[in-house]
């Protein structure tokens, strides 16, 4: 096999494990158009319709905490593998759920694969590349889950203009808010029939003492190297006491989180407290209560989606150029500049004799064109460089277990602000609630500043050697 043809294998098999991150956005975007009328067919309360939204991400805290340990215990591979199937599980039940019950059953279900494959794809990815493109191939997560989130948002958009509205029957006597959540089964299907072609991780075969087959997957990869070599190599930076476990993430000597794993903690975090799922989540809800019609508001989705996925492409370029730390720093003060800009914005706004907030004048597209320039800020930085970072930075004996405890503080803050949303929303307006995000923004940046250091250009191995 040519170093060419190396390239396009590892480039194919990277946007084969990626579709688990257009599963994520999908399955995460698709609940944005269907908020109404689940409150409707429901009859749930405004708690209720938050639990509603938010409970994906219980299932997405406890699948991202677990999945790094299967992995290191089965394989990247196998545990990929059950993720697609539990993506079609839950497309299937969470349309056909008659209660709030059975529906956030499903979502859990649901939300169980997409917080393994938020960890597995990257870390999957980033130990099947070389390090002269890692950084791009492990952005192309990032750019699938905003492909899934577009096309959640422009397939809602499609069966809401077929039908109505979200709770008006659609195909064959069911809900349009239904056929939202089965769209997904194809995309699922597709994702596992790809995960059967695709190697397991030569990094997790070296840990699991499966050298011959190490090497022959680094081969197959990488013909133009020394397999043997980067086997051995492969193997000086694990531990020879035991395999990859949970309790690598305490330093042995300290007896506390390595700062490694600190860091990472951050910008899981972190990733979520700017609140961008408000954005994708709550899309046609915010854009309502700012004076949009549903039509409107979903329209809108649409078009941020489509920025997303523009700016998403100018990170992939910038990445391996400009470096992980640089691109983190600006992103963070860019979207706290937004944020602010709204929360300004919102808290200006006039108020309805029905309660619903009116922008004067020429106000409601500079709040259009301040969202969409925070969406632009996360999407070349804080949305595929932090995935970036979590696949890379940890090093290769505890990147399974770092990863399932960053995984499940991030979906667990992604939880706390989806509950928290519609409560704040209620209570201390638009306004106050992005002023919140906005100072979130200014931790972000100091924080990176002082607790991360730059990984680009560097091998997995130069990585794990530098942080042990």
């Amino acid at each position: 096999m040519t170093t060419s043809a190396s390239s396009v294998k590892v480039i194919l098999l990277s946007f084969a494990a990626a579709l688990g991150g257009f599963l994520f956005g999908f399955d995460s975007g698709v609940i944005n158009g269907t908020v109404d009328a689940l409150q409707q067919a429901f009859q749930s309360t405004a708690v209720g319709t938050g639990f509603n939204v938010a409970s994906m991400a219980l299932g997405c805290a406890v699948g991202a905490f677990f999945a790094g340990t299967l992995a290191d215990r089965f394989g990247r591979r196998p545990v990929l593998l059950v993720t697609a199937i539990l993506f079609m599980l839950s497309a299937w039940g969470s349309g056909i759920a008659t209660s709030s019950e059975a529906f956030v059953l499903y979502r859990i279900l649901g939300g169980l694969a997409v917080g393994a494959a938020s960890v597995l794809v990257p870390a999957y990815i980033s130990e099947i590349a070389p390090a002269a493109i890692r950084g791009r191939l492990i952005s192309l997560q990032q750019l699938m889950i905003v492909l899934g989130l577009f096309a959640a948002f422009l397939s809602n958009y499609n069966i809401v203009q077929h039908a109505g509205s979200a709770a008006a029957e659609f195909w064959w006597g069911f809900s349009a808010w239904q056929w939202m959540f089965w769209i997904e089964i194809l995309p699922a299907a597709l994702f596992f029939l790809c995960l059967l072609f695709v190697p397991e991780s030569p990094r997790y075969l070296v840990a699991a003492g499966k050298l011959p087959q190490a090497a022959a997957v680094l081969a197959s990869l990488a013909p133009h190297d020394n397999a043997q070599a980067k086997v051995q190599d492969i193997q000086s930076t694990l531990s020879s006491e035991h395999k990859p476990s949970l309790r690598d993430v305490i330093n042995q000597h300290t007896g506390k989180l390595h700062p490694i794993i600190w860091a990472g903690i951050m910008l899981a975090v972190l990733q979520q407290f700017t609140g961008i799922n408000v954005v994708f989540y709550y899309g046609a809800t915010l854009w309502q209560a700012a004076g949009f019609t549903e039509n409107d508001a979903l329209a809108v989705n649409v078009i941020s989606g489509a920025v997303n996925i523009s700016f998403t492409f100018l990170a992939i370029a910038l990445v391996d150029k400009i470096g992980r730390k640089k691109l983190l720093l600006v992103g963070a003060l860019g979207q706290a500049v937004m944020l602010a800009a709204l929360a300004i914005i919102f808290s200006t706004a006039d108020v309805t004799d029905a309660g619903q907030l009116q922008l004067a004048g020429q106000m409601g597209i500079v709040a259009l064109l301040a969202a969409n320039l925070y969406i632009a800020f996360f999407a070349t930085t804080w949305g595929p460089i932090v995935w970036v970072m979590l696949g890379e930075m940890f090093p290769n004996q505890l990147r399974g277990a770092a990863l399932g405890l960053c995984g499940i503080l991030h979906w667990l803050s992604n939880f706390t602000i989806s509950m928290s949303f519609p409560v704040l929303l209620a209570g201390v307006g638009l306004g106050a609630a992005y002023g919140i995000y906005a100072a979130f923004g200014v931790l972000a940046f100091l924080l990176v500043k002082k607790m991360l250091t730059e990984t680009r250009g560097l091998t997995l191995e130069q990585i794990s050697r530098e942080q042990q």
